[in-house]
């Protein structure tokens, strides 16, 4: 979905690979799932600031809690997409992220 628009430097499938190998891959953007298990996104993200990382952050859920936009924010993140609404809003937060400006999918907001 985002090759043909966006060079992907790497598909990690686990929190602990991404806190493992984003110095190597050095991405301008990171996305990640808020559910993608032990430790989650919102703790993957934490990790990474704290690690210096400053690739941007887009959080993809299935969650529209306004809490989850909340914690998401507060970890770093730039962006926060709906899976729901990933076809409409998935390239749209990735190029405000890469702007430096913010994005939250309408039905989270």
């Amino acid at each position: 979905m985002l090759e043909k628009d966006y060079q992907v430097v790497g598909a990690l499938h686990d929190g602990e690979s991404v806190l493992r190998d984003w110095r190597r891959l050095r991405p301008d953007l990171i996305v990640l799932d808020v559910s993608m298990g032990e430790p989650n996104g919102i703790e993957v993200a934490r990790s990474l600031r704290d690690s210096g990382c400053d690739s941007r952050i887009i959080f993809l859920t299935i969650h529209q809690d306004p809490g989850f936009v909340k914690a998401a924010f507060d970890a770093g993140g730039s962006g926060y997409v709906v899976k729901s609404r990933i076809s409409k809003d998935l390239a749209v937060a990735i190029d405000a992220a890469l702007a430096g400006k913010h994005f939250v999918s309408p039905s989270a907001a």
